[in-house]
């Protein structure tokens, strides 16, 4: 079942094409990879998607209701959640309070914050923390964990919304070779638990071969192949304008190791 459908999005920069007729769909449960070279345009699709960026051309749609013009809280609330290249969390606050903030933005109650907001929706912070592993660290501030726990929280903040759609640009990014398989692994088991749809960019070949359904390649803003992890692998075109060497024997590791 269709549960994100891109048509023919466009998007300029002064003379320069970040995308130009743009069209994909994803399922619920499905996780599609969007890959390509540095400004093949992935971050723009991605911001058109989530609402930080409008559209010169084309419509985004949610379970059939388009969302195009939508402000990225909006789309939130509609459930769609997003992980960054950077992570975005609040450091000065604990795990679980940057889960809470989350919560009390998703259900419209941000006028309370001018009383005790650490008493809004305490247990089911707790309850969100424990898939992604960070249940006994929720009164830790966020300044004091390791990289890849930061990574773990930024999910958690993510699926406060209980998601339909999750948008991950570049997930891994920043994180060691085993924080990132972890990190995948586990966002890959809970979008097909909970069948919910995932459009990520990473440039972890293996991460991608590994976990993606379908795959999508990117280059100068136009799709220049799609399919699934086999069909891209071998596909000439790929391996000449992305993939090369490098590329092609992470993808081949990815596809020989066990399940």
């Amino acid at each position: 079942m269709t549960l994100l459908a891109v048509r023919g999005l466009c998007k300029t920069f002064g003379g320069v094409v970040a995308a130009r007729d743009v069209s994909f769909e994803v399922a619920l449960g499905e996780l599609l990879a969007l890959i390509g070279p540095n400004g093949a345009g992935k971050t723009t699709t991605f911001n058109m998607v989530g609402g930080q960026l409008a559209p010169d051309a084309g419509a985004v749609v949610l379970h059939s209701q388009e969302i195009t013009d939508l402000a990225p809280r909006e789309k939130f609330r509609r459930g769609i959640g997003r992980t960054f290249q950077i992570a975005q969390t609040f450091l000065s606050m604990t795990v679980a309070e940057n889960v809470q903030m989350a919560l009390i933005s998703c259900a419209g109650e941000t006028r309370a914050m001018a009383s005790d907001a650490r008493r809004l929706h305490r247990e089911e912070a707790l309850e969100i923390l424990a898939p992604v592993g960070m249940a006994h660290a929720a009164d830790r501030p966020c300044s004091t964990l390791a990289y890849g726990d930061v990574k773990r929280v930024e999910l958690a903040i993510a699926l406060a919304s209980r998601p339909k759609l999750l948008l991950m640009d570049e997930p891994t990014a920043g994180m060691a070779p085993r924080e990132r398989a972890a990190l995948m692994e586990l966002a890959a088991s809970i979008a097909r638990e909970r069948r919910i749809g995932v459009l990520f960019t990473e440039h972890d070949m293996s991460a991608v071969f590994a976990h993606a359904d379908r795959i999508l390649v990117l280059v100068r803003g136009e799709i220049v192949a799609a399919g699934s992890p086999d069909e891209v692998r071998a596909n000439p075109r790929v391996k000449e304008v992305y993939l090369g060497e490098t590329g092609v024997a992470a993808a081949e590791r990815a596809r020989r190791a066990p399940p």
